[in-house]
């Protein structure tokens, strides 16, 4: 549903999907419209250099494998984002309940008290990290730029 929302405030969207059965499903549903959907993975992304104006991530990261993993996605935004680029996005805060509903599934949460740090050795900068409110929120959104020049 993200991504009927942002293909309509664009001219064009690329959506990364790591899952090759949702990325077929994705592409079926979106032939022909102004969405490419590449099925690839975050950490080695098939796109050269500064290729994007912007990028996304919608409560995903908490999936990656692990921190490391994270971190060569975060670097790989920076690396397809042209200078000023905009990556925005949301995650989930860690908690019983929110574990409960991954029982099964990777889950290495997202510390935001620490990702403006990750982010920044990423190479963005102008970074944002807020926890959404009123408390107890269970999610934080965040926003960083790429180096203008």
């Amino acid at each position: 549903m993200t991504t009927d929302v942002l293909r309509r405030a664009v001219a064009r969207l690329t959506a990364v999907e790591v899952d090759a059965q949702l990325a077929a499903t994705l592409a079926q549903r979106l032939m022909g419209s102004n969405v490419d959907v590449v099925h690839a993975d975050g950490t080695s992304l098939p796109f050269e250099n500064s290729r994007f104006s912007g990028a996304t991530s919608f409560t995903m990261l908490h999936h990656v494998p692990s921190a490391a993993e994270q971190d060569r996605l975060l670097a790989e935004l920076r690396r397809v984002l042209r200078p000023g680029g905009l990556l925005i996005g949301v995650d989930s805060i860690d908690g019983p309940e929110w574990r409960d509903l991954h029982t099964g599934d990777i889950c290495v949460p997202i510390d935001p008290a620490r990702l403006a740090d990750r982010l920044q050795q990423a190479g963005f900068v102008d970074v944002e990290v807020q926890r959404a409110t009123p408390e107890p929120a269970r999610r934080f959104r965040f926003a960083a730029r790429t180096p203008a020049h």
